[in-house]
C-alpha cells in the first residue's frame, strides 16, 4: 500500500529564539500505509500530541517536511485547509469542541464548511451518526443534554461527517467508564475496518494499543524509539518497562513466567493469543512427558 502520511526529519521548538524555547519534537521520520491502524504510545510530554496536530497543519515544523498522501502540505500556505479535511482530528475530550444548538447541526457543521450542498451534508450526518451509534431520536436533541459517552460519541461524528482520508484520535476514550470506552473503540474499529481509512490512535492504554492497533509507534522524548510490528514491539517489553511505559497486563504474566523458565514467547500481548500460547505449551509438555515414559 502507498504511504499516507510521510514524515521527514520533523523538528519542533515551542517558543523559538526565546529563554524558554523548547525541543518538543527531535528530528523524527516515518511513514503510515494507507489503511493502516497505527497506535502511538509515549510517556507523558514525549511529543504524542504535538506530533498528531502536524498531521493537519495545526501546528507547522520548525524544520521538516510533513507529506499527506505524496503532498508537502506546507509547499503552499495557502491550500492547507485542503488537508484539514483530509486529516481529521480528534483531540482528548473532544465533547468540549460542541457548541451547536443541535446534535445534527454539530455533526454538520465540518460538511457544511467544506461548502457541500445540503443533501450531501444530510447524507453524510446520517451516516456518520449510524456509524458511531446515535439514533435519529438523539438528533435533534441539544448536545450539552446528553451522557459523557454520548457527547463523545458526536463529536467523532462530526469529524467522520468530513470523511477524511486519515482520522487520528488523540485519546478518544479518556475518563470514560469501561463500557463507554469498549463502545468509543469498537465504533473505531469497525469503522475502520469497514471504510479502510487510516487510523492513527494515541493512548496511554496498553491494552487498546494492542488490541486494536497493526504497528505501534513508541516516542521517547521527542524522537521515535520504536515503529513496528503489535507484537513486535511489545516483544521488547523490557525496553518499553526502560523508556517508563507500561505494557498489557498479560505480557506482564508472561514475562513473570519466562522468569520461572517456561518456555513461551515474549510477544504475547493479547489474551486470545495468551490462551493459544498456552495451550501449544501444554502440548509441548504433554509431548515431552509421553516420550519419556
Amino acid at each position: 500500500m502507498p504511504d499516507i502520511i510521510k514524515v521527514e526529519h520533523l523538528r519542533y521548538v515551542y517558543s523559538p529564539g526565546m529563554p524558554d524555547a523548547t525541543t518538543a519534537l527531535d528530528d523524527i521520520s516515518f511513514s503510515i500505509r494507507e489503511g493502516e491502524f497505527v497506535g502511538v504510545i509515549g510517556s507523558t510530554g514525549c511529543g504524542k500530541s504535538t506530533l498528531i496536530s502536524h498531521f493537519n497543519g495545526i501546528n507547522r515544523p520548525t524544520s521538516g517536511k510533513i507529506y499527506i498522501g505524496g503532498e508537502d502540505i506546507w509547499a503552499d500556505p495557502s491550500q492547507i485547509r485542503r488537508f484539514r479535511f483530509q486529516v481529521g482530528l480528534v483531540f482528548q475530550y473532544p465533547e468540549y469542541q460542541l457548541f451547536e444548538e443541535t446534535v445534527r447541526r454539530d455533526i454538520a457543521y465540518g460538511p457544511r464548511n467544506m461548502q457541500l450542498d445540503e443533501a450531501e451534508v444530510e447524507r453524510r450526518v446520517r451516516e456518520a451518526a449510524a456509524f458511531c451509534g446515535i439514533g435519529e431520536d438523539m438528533l435533534e436533541k441539544s448536545p450539552f443534554d446528553l451522557s459523557g459517552g454520548q457527547k463523545r460519541r458526536v463529536a467523532i461524528a462530526g469529524v467522520l461527517a468530513m470523511e477524511p482520508r486519515v482520522l487520528v484520535l488523540d485519546e478518544p476514550a479518556a475518563g470514560l467508564d469501561p463500557e463507554g470506552r469498549d463502545t468509543i473503540l469498537s465504533q473505531i474499529k469497525e469503522f475502520h475496518r469497514r471504510t479502510g481509512t487510516t487510523i492513527v490512535l494515541v493512548s496511554h492504554s496498553m491494552e487498546d494499543i494492542a488490541k486494536y492497533a497493526d504497528r505501534v509507534l513508541v516516542l521517547d522524548a521527542g524522537r521515535v524509539a520504536m515503529f513496528d510490528e503489535t507484537a513486535k514491539v511489545f516483544a521488547r517489553a523490557p525496553e518499553l518497562l526502560a523508556l517508563g511505559l507500561s505494557v498489557p497486563e498479560v505480557t506482564k504474566v508472561f514475562l513473570r513466567l519466562r522468569e520461572f523458565g517456561l518456555d513461551i514467547p515474549a510477544d504475547v500481548y493479547t489474551i486470545p493469543y495468551a490462551v493459544k500460547t498456552l495451550l501449544a505449551a501444554r502440548e509441548r509438555m504433554q509431548g515431552k512427558a509421553g516420550q519419556t515414559c
